[in-house]
């Protein structure tokens, strides 16, 4: 396993948190991609400030549910899949794993319909973008020059704090802003529940999960440095939810009260007007682009590595492809699919993606029950199993989520 030194001093404290800092950064930016900023501006638009309550509520569980998944990386050295499989067998593990794959296809497939909304806004046809888009992250991610095109990416990503600076430009009514954030409002209507589940299901993601144990058990950290990753994983988490409440605000304040309801990019561009006027569009679709790319590059990758890793086949990209033909099968085919998919001629873009994310709302309780059950197993993590406050807030969530889901279903029946 690997050692490293102990900080000496805040200077050493500093380039040791930044040798290990990653992960936590690239899930909260992930957070806030194009399913992300779809879904945040379609409730804002509709539902006003009301669903900043639920932010807030969500926010506290993103940084108990990735902290669970980064300490079990830390402590196992093992990914999500292949624990499940070690400990529930090949039926339950085959179970979690199409769920997996549903959720992660609908959010790849979110994210080229981000590249599509974000270059048409340019000016640019979605005919030639999506496969562009398509063909670069397939090039640099299996040429594996992605950490580096990683960099870029998180740099466009920053683009989504012109919404934090578009809110004090705006001047909402703070005192509304904070009442809403502390009170819980519902509405028993099948489009408000769904709402609520695409909230959820694009901030507290499969992927993220199973990402985040994955990247930390390949950082193989010593356990006493352990308190480091937790730092990056809380910071990161709580970071992209506070830029996820302002894309709320501001659509809220600029749209909502004027009756416009997000189905389009540049619909959604408008609530960076105040800011930058006639470039909103511009900087709407950069923001779009970048969060875009990178989530693509992610996603795919990560699914396959997972599907691969739960059922012994032979992954990574240091094998050829004849040593491992699923594995790049399942990596193109998700990419494949996901074009094709976006590519068919008048297919909505924007309802896809916060559509996207409620499924995944929908389909995390199959693997938060499994990875709850994981962590308090004390076979697996010895003297590091959840706290009980731990199991309250991550248990709570499970039920919150499966209790709208059964909501939705009623509703829409009845």
């Amino acid at each position: 396993m690997k050692r490293y030194l102990k900080p000496k001093n805040w200077l050493h404290r500093l380039w040791f948190y930044l040798a290990i800092f990653g992960p936590g950064l690239i899930t909260a930016s992930a957070d806030n991609d194009a399913p992300g900023i779809a879904t945040y501006s379609m409730v804002g638009s509709t539902y006003g400030y009301r669903f900043l309550w639920l932010v807030v509520l969500i926010t506290v569980g993103e940084v108990v549910i990735q902290e669970i998944a980064a300490r079990m990386g830390a402590v196992t050295g093992k990914g999500t899949a292949d624990l499940i499989r070690e400990q529930f067998g090949v039926r339950i593990t085959a179970f979690a794993m199409l769920c997996l794959l549903l959720a992660n296809l609908g959010t790849t497939l979110a994210q080229f319909a981000g590249v599509a909304a974000g270059t048409e806004l340019l000016g640019l046809s979605r005919y030639i973008s999506v496969p562009l888009a398509a063909v670069i992250v397939g090039y640099v991610v299996l040429r594996g020059s992605y950490n580096y095109v990683e960099r870029v990416l998180l740099v466009l990503c920053l683009a989504a704090l012109s919404y934090v600076i578009s809110a004090f430009v705006i001047r909402p009514p703070w005192g509304v802003v904070l009442r809403q954030a502390v009170t819980p409002s519902f509405q028993n209507d099948p489009q408000y529940i769904l709402a609520m589940l695409a909230t959820i299901g694009t901030t507290i993601t499969p992927w993220a999960i199973v990402y985040m144990q994955a990247s930390v058990a390949d950082k193989e950290i010593d356990l006493k440095d352990y308190r480091y990753t937790r730092l990056d994983v809380t910071t990161g988490a709580a970071w992209g939810n506070v830029v996820s409440a302002f894309i709320i605000i501001c659509t809220a304040a600029t749209l909502y009260v004027h009756g416009i309801r997000v189905e389009t990019a540049e619909q959604a561009a408008l609530a960076l007007e105040p800011l930058v006027g006639s470039g909103a569009r511009y900087l709407f679709s950069v923001g779009l682009l970048g969060a875009s790319l990178l989530a693509a590059s992610v996603l795919p990758l990560s699914t396959t590595y997972a599907l691969c890793e739960a059922f012994g086949w032979e992954r990574g990209l240091d094998h050829p492809i004849r040593e491992a033909p699923v594995f790049y099968g399942l990596y193109g085919g998700i990419i494949l699919l996901s074009v094709l998919i976006v590519l068919i001629p008048g297919i909505p873009l924007f309802p896809i993606m916060w559509l996207s994310q409620a499924l995944n709302a929908i389909l995390l309780p199959v693997l938060l029950i499994l990875v709850l059950k994981l962590v308090n197993d004390r076979r697996v993590m010895g003297e590091w199993t959840n706290s009980q406050l731990q199991n309250v807030l991550a248990w709570g969530l499970t039920v919150l989520v499966g209790v709208a889901t059964l909501v939705l279903l009623l509703s829409s029946f009845t």
